[in-house]
């Protein structure tokens, strides 16, 4: 069966593509380690790659990269958000897909490069499925046995009384710790007009969505705030939450969450002047706002 092969490098990319014949389909997956849809993204594109039989040359092959590890490529097929598939053959691309439907990727993956093997329904392992050992149903169909006393311990209609103690503490400290960064990230996202969530700092970005998304806010002149995400966890793994959003970069505008590169790259389109009411420069002077505005974790003393 044929696996789906890691590549590391833009020099091991090249080579890879150059080596194929022009016959071949490449199935090319954009992914990050972090985000949790492109985890289901990648064991439906193993499953896929199992089902094609190995073949030399190959008919089809199948590539996963770290989106950010190696923003070169991603950028040079439009790659905004992840999971991404792109599918190509002679240096050409037939088609891409963003998301990670099953269903989807299977029918588009299958029209490029046929079928493979059975591998259940949608082209996706069977669901398993779960029997009920024996003694559960005895159990279930044996009544309940009576006490010391000749009363029956049936528990179901119980409920506690005023006096019975509690079951739980009112508030865990791990509640309170949520309250308490849902009320930071309340405050951050309204520290500067326009606040950019990024991966690294404007004036070094460490993921290509982040470069991209700092090249559009100063070709537009927009000044901003901004907070790199990779120097605080609980930001981090907050955001995804507060934002109902799961990959970076994340901008917010007036305090409300605009999106991520590709939704920015969405309202530019149908709204040229979208950034009108936020422009402090000339276009293509754009930058970060005044230092009070700008929200890097302070650096802790030793």
């Amino acid at each position: 069966m044929s696996t789906v092969t890691d590549v590391t490098s833009s020099s091991a990319f090249e080579s890879h593509i150059s080596s194929l014949s022009p016959h071949t389909t490449t199935i090319i997956s954009f992914l990050t380690p972090w985000a949790i849809p492109c985890a289901q993204m990648s064991l439906i594109l193993q499953t896929l790659a199992s089902s094609y039989p190995p073949q030399d040359p190959p008919t089809v092959t199948f590539l996963s990269l770290d989106a950010e590890a190696l923003p070169d490529i991603s950028e040079s097929y439009d790659v905004t958000a992840v999971p991404f598939l792109v599918i190509q053959r002679d240096g050409k691309v037939l088609e891409k897909v963003s998301g990670s439907d099953a269903g989807r990727l299977r029918e588009v993956v299958e029209r490029h490069a046929g079928k493979g093997g059975n591998t259940g329904k949608d082209g996706l392992p069977p669901a398993l499925e779960v029997e009920k050992r024996p003694e559960e149903d005895e159990a279930r169909q044996t009544p309940a046995q009576p006490d010391m006393n000749g009363q029956t311990n049936n528990l179901s209609k119980y409920a506690p009384g005023a006096n019975d103690p509690a079951t739980a503490p009112e508030m865990s400290s791990t509640q309170g710790q949520a309250e308490e960064t849902d009320t930071r990230l309340q405050e951050l996202v309204k520290a500067a007009p326009v606040m950019l969530f990024m991966k690294g700092t404007p004036s070094s970005p460490q993921c290509g969505f982040s470069r991209t998304i700092v090249g559009i806010l100063r070709e537009k002149g927009v000044r901003y705030g901004f907070f790199n995400i990779l120097a605080d966890e609980d930001v981090r793994s907050g955001m995804k939450t507060f934002s109902d959003w799961p990959t970076f970069p994340q901008l917010y505008a007036g305090g409300e969450f605009v999106g991520g590169l590709d939704i920015v790259k969405e309202e530019l389109e149908s709204n040229p002047d979208f950034f009108a009411p936020y422009v402090a420069a000339p276009k293509g002077q754009g930058g970060m706002a005044a230092p009070e505005a700008q929200k890097q974790p302070p650096t802790p003393s030793t």
